[in-house]
């Protein structure tokens, strides 16, 4: 918070957003504000369309005399445009500000198409889904996108992604925008790029369990990886490298995608699993083909799921020991009964009874959703922070 007397309108719709303080009387007690700077702060936010009048009416104010409105932030003057990119496969989706799904498409998309093919299909599929949800792309406040690789999140390029060819190095965010702008005649907005394994666990974390101080999600597909939430917030890295556990080595002498050897993906992710399918003869070409074997209950791609699961939970008793996180979530194309049991198998083996002992382990709780939900908060997150609501305001004339 801003010394007294400088806190800003885009703190005062952050103290609204998080429900700490919801009447103009909160407000003036949480910030020292007086009742006419409020109000010409909270005017602004009005006039932009961003809060309004609660619908519970009147509550009893914290500074005594009459009854209080109570304020809300208005998810109805903006939506949100959310991708996830899988190797073969993407979804694309409107959401309101809120987080709730208004329109949503999934499709084949491979990313080795590359960039400029694979973005300018989104640009098109969030053309449809706008019109299918009946909103206008001018009402389009940023757009959010997951990657299956690390990510410079300060310029929004992928680096050196092992299973993303062509993209390394590219302007994904400029790209994307021109192929909204393309799809729809709308101006270009503010586009967002995040790892898919960060933006799952931002996701879940927040619509799940936003108490949680420390929070893993584990991503197995056709790669490895984790995403970490801690107080809230995304931890990346220096650079974006946070949470590649699918390169850690574990001794095996199997080749990975990455040019390295014994990388844990190599053995245990989704397309490893397949490729020894097939050496046995049982059709399996990907980590979705291992998924619908999985739920078909076939036995093989059990037994082989609950053997990568004890494989990466060798690795995650260390992550665990690490972070000592409140829930540690797998999701992905192993995400299931047989996965999960080998993992907990050899974490619980491996780790200390203190980093376990009020430790939470589950599958995923949005599915194929999680992606999309964590890159829509990504972005009303960016666009709705304190320093950058001014900014936002000031354009808008307000």
């Amino acid at each position: 918070m801003s010394a007294r007397g400088q806190v800003s309108a885009g703190e005062l719709l952050q103290l609204v957003r998080s429900g700490r303080a919801v009447t103009r009387g909160a407000l003036q007690q949480a910030t020292g504000l007086s009742r006419a700077t409020v109000g010409q702060r909270l005017d602004r936010l009005f006039r932009a369309g961003w809060l309004r009048e609660g619908a519970g009416g009147p509550v009893d104010s914290p500074l005594g005399g009459r009854p209080s409105i109570t304020l809300e932030f208005d998810d109805s003057h903006a939506v949100v445009l959310a991708a996830d990119l899988e190797t073969r496969h993407a979804r694309a989706a409107v959401l309101s500000l809120t987080g709730e799904i208004l329109a949503e498409h999934s499709g084949t998309l491979a990313v080795e198409d590359g960039p400029d093919v694979v973005l300018g299909d989104l640009g098109r599929w969030f053309g449809e889904l706008l019109e299918k949800a009946g909103h206008r792309a001018e009402e389009v406040c940023g757009i959010g996108l997951a990657v299956p690789g690390p990510v410079d999140t300060a310029s929004g390029r992928v680096v050196q992604p092992p299973i993303m060819p062509g993209w390394d190095g590219y302007d994904t965010r400029e790209r994307l925008a021109r192929a909204f702008t393309e799809a729809t005649g709308a101006p270009p907005v503010p586009v967002l790029v995040d790892n898919d394994a960060n933006l799952m666990a931002y996701g879940e974390q927040r619509t799940g369990f936003p108490d949680c101080s420390a929070f893993v999600l584990v991503k197995v597909s056709t790669g490895i990886g984790a995403g970490v939430v801690v107080d809230g917030s995304l931890f990346r890295g220096v650079d974006g490298g946070a949470g590649d556990i699918g390169h850690i080595r574990v001794g095996a002498e199997a080749r990975c995608r990455c040019g390295s050897y014994g990388c844990l993906a190599a053995v245990a992710s989704g397309g490893a699993v397949a490729r020894r399918l097939a050496e046995d003869g049982v059709p399996a070409a990907s980590g979705s083909d291992v998924r619908d074997l999985l739920a078909a209950g076939h036995p093989a791609a059990s037994a082989l799921a609950r053997e990568a699961g004890r494989q990466v939970g060798d690795v995650l008793a260390t992550v665990v020991t690490l972070l000592n996180p409140g829930v540690l979530m797998i999701a992905g194309d192993l995400a299931g009964t047989a996965f999960l049991t080998g993992v907990r198998e050899l974490l619980y083996q491996r780790a200390l009874p203190r980093s376990t002992a009020h430790l939470h382990v589950m599958t995923s709780r949005l599915g194929e959703r999680a992606g999309l939900v964590g890159a829509g908060a990504l972005v009303v997150e960016h666009l709705y922070a304190p320093e950058r609501v001014e900014e936002r305001l000031v354009a808008l004339g307000v």
